[in-house]
């Protein structure tokens, strides 16, 4: 268990919170408890009526929905500093979607009834969290666009251009399969596999084991704006 600085210190760095003082932080510590989970755990699935609202600390967490013939489609992939379950906030059950720990993570978790307290009296955090919604929903829709109108070479080259970034490992992806990555692009492992294939032989990237080099970002990128 965190001492309760360091949990006030930690709530001080979530977007929804950023607006309240330190002694209003430090009211929130009873609320509030942390917790610790494994690798593969399901936070909810479709249809649960959530009852806690979770703020991620350590790990990452993979939002997603499977259709009726059980191709895997991840919604977003959430990292530190995160929120998810928030869709119980406004009335609503998780309708297609799964929230799935990546890795051993570390949470922070509020039950429903002290959330809806906290909004009432700041509203200020009330206004965060709307922030928060409507990003989460602008991401899904161009998500959603991307897959209606975007070939799945755009698609792959955009999403190894920013994977490359967010890894923050120069110009490598690394600790994904061709199964994960046709799950992010909504697509099959066959399909990833044949255009990954492609780019190599165009000399735009190198294949390895769960490793992916870019070669050539600026061919990528012309793919990706297609």
């Amino acid at each position: 268990m965190l001492p309760p600085q360091q949990k006030v210190d930690y709530l001080s760095t979530i977007a929804i919170f950023r607006d309240l003082s330190q002694p209003e932080l430090m009211q929130m510590d009873r609320t509030i408890t942390m917790s610790t989970c494994r690798t593969g755990k399901i936070f909810y699935m479709p249809e649960d009526q959530a009852e806690v609202l979770f703020l991620l600390k350590k790990g990452r967490v993979q939002l997603y929905r499977m259709s009726s013939a059980g191709k895997k489609i991840v919604v977003a992939t959430l990292g530190p500093g995160a929120i998810f379950g928030e869709m119980a906030l406004v009335g609503q059950r998780m309708h297609n979607t799964y929230a799935q720990a990546l890795d051993e993570c570390t949470l922070c978790v509020m039950s429903l009834a002290d959330v809806e307290r906290l909004l009432q009296e700041k509203p200020e955090v009330a206004f965060r969290l709307v922030q928060a919604l409507g990003e989460r929903v602008s991401t899904l829709e161009t998500r959603l666009e991307d897959i209606a109108f975007k070939s799945i070479s755009a698609r792959l080259a955009a999403e190894l251009l920013q994977l490359a970034d967010e890894q923050g490992a120069g110009n490598t992806v690394r600790g994904l399969t061709h199964q994960e990555l046709a799950e992010r692009l909504g697509t099959y492992r066959e399909t990833t596999t044949q255009t990954l294939n492609e780019f190599k032989a165009e000399g735009l990237i190198e294949i390895g084991r769960k490793r992916i080099t870019i070669l050539d970002r600026s061919g990528l990128q012309a793919i990706a704006d297609s």
